[in-house]
């Protein structure tokens, strides 16, 4: 009995190994023709072996360039697609950037801060004190979430004002929504926040697109 730890490694573990011991017997075809006709045969099994495959662009490309891979490159056929490169796959990817930028209060969050920035802007008036309320009220939501504790309104205000760099203050004599309350709400909405005679083009949710 031979077990698979005494089998040659899989290529592509996907495919099995009689998908790789036909990809290695199409590489002993001595007659071009007779490997191209092989090849293909191979491509339409490795097609029914993964038929979510199917779904994503360039399908059949796709499959041949696996077939190469699993052949280690040694195949000699005619594709219908460039032939791929064992250096294409042993490149590595560049890393992506991950954007920078303190967060002054991580459980908070950088959005929220955006928002402060946007709304420092805002001349005074009743919909400037109606959009402190509800970022203060947003504030306290995600303290409670990362917190799971209570939080006095107080703290929250000072908050605010921190983060605003002192352009918003709240009056300490309000009072946002209690914990049990906030909990059970969904995430801020400026809008529906403001009720239905108070929207304005100012607080329209494209002024509050993330720089």
């Amino acid at each position: 009995m031979n077990y698979n730890t005494q089998l040659p490694h899989l290529i592509i573990s996907e495919y099995g190994r009689n998908v790789q011991s036909m990809v290695e017997h199409c590489c002993t075809i001595e007659v071009r023709d007779e490997r191209n006709r092989c090849a293909k045969a191979i491509i339409q099994v490795m097609g029914q072996l993964n038929p979510h495959l199917r779904d994503i662009p360039d399908f059949t490309h796709k499959l041949w360039d696996h077939l190469f891979v699993i052949s280690k490159f040694k195949l000699d056929v005619d594709s219908p697609y460039p032939r791929p490169s064992e250096e294409t796959f042993d490149t590595k990817p560049k890393n992506v950037p991950y954007p920078k930028g303190k967060i002054k209060y991580r459980h908070y969050g950088k959005i929220i801060e955006d928002i402060i920035e946007k709304a420092k802007d805002y001349k005074e008036g009743e919909e400037k004190e109606v959009l402190k309320r509800v970022v203060a009220t947003q504030l306290k939501k995600s303290y409670l979430i990362w917190n799971k504790d209570t939080v006095l309104d107080e703290v929250i205000f000072k908050n605010l004002a921190e983060l605003s760099g002192g352009a918003l203050k709240m009056d300490e004599s309000q009072k946002l929504l209690e914990a049990s309350d906030l909990i059970k709400r969904g995430p801020l909405n400026i809008n529906t926040s403001l009720g239905p005679k108070k929207h304005s083009k100012n607080f329209k949710r494209k002024n509050f697109k993330r720089k």
